[in-house]
């Protein structure tokens, strides 16, 4: 489904990404992996667009995504629940998730809002207040329920659980093995290897803008060393 092809990126004369590569196929939960600074959020931003690509290609479902604007990436069926959450502040839980609605590509079974609010409970009773009202954890769930409601082919995460409670962690975890099962496609950025591992197929492990590793969740668990040396503190 996704296709990224020896991608180089660039931040002005600084070149942050060497080759990158990787694939995510349909219905497969991917993760991206590496310690900080290694490249996992410039590459998720340039598969959206956010950052343009100098070199290589990004396809996605038969579409060719570099050089495309963001929104327009966004329309082929790419969902992203960016770092930060980045809720709309000023808009209700409930305005947050219909902004950008829509279902393009004529799902049967939608997300809608009582989907999202039944996978969610605690959006429910909160969808009228403003987004910067809402706990760190009711942020991200937002944000999720946000990305779902543009019924994406892809769901990309970036730092899925960074900074949240392990109740609220956990309660993240259930919804994605729940999209999973669903036969969405996920790509995923986060650092709780041993949860990784439980909903992932695959991963890719960066270091200095490239994949140094690349294995199925098994071979990884099992791997103490590839787990020392590349992602280890």
């Amino acid at each position: 489904m996704l296709k990224v092809s020896a991608i180089e990126t660039y931040y002005g004369a600084s070149q942050v990404l060497f080759g990158m590569s990787l694939e995510v196929g349909a219905g497969e939960v991917v993760t991206l992996l590496g310690r900080n600074g290694m490249g996992k959020t410039t590459t998720l931003h340039s598969i959206m667009g956010i950052v343009p690509v100098r070199a290589g290609r990004v396809d996605f479902a038969g579409h060719a995504l570099a050089g495309l604007p963001s929104h327009k990436i966004a329309r082929h069926g790419i969902g992203l629940v960016p770092e930060g959450r980045q809720v709309f502040p000023n808009l209700t839980v409930k305005e947050n998730l219909i902004a950008t609605a829509a279902n393009r590509h004529g799902h049967d079974d939608p997300w809608t809002l009582e989907r999202v609010f039944d996978m969610f409970p605690a959006l429910s009773g909160r969808r009228s207040q403003m987004g910067n009202l809402l706990s760190g954890g009711e942020q991200q769930m937002l944000a999720i329920s946000r990305a779902l409601m543009t019924n994406p082919r892809l769901l990309v995460l970036d730092e899925a659980t960074e900074g949240l409670a392990p109740m609220v962690r956990r309660d993240i975890w259930a919804s994605l093995k729940r999209i999973k099962d669903e036969g969405v496609s996920i790509l995923i950025v986060d650092k709780n290897i041993t949860d990784l591992t439980r909903i992932a197929d695959r991963h890719y492990i960066m270091e200095k803008g490239a994949v140094v590793w690349e294995g199925t969740s098994a071979t990884l668990a099992r791997s103490k060393k590839i787990q020392h040396k590349y992602l280890g503190v």
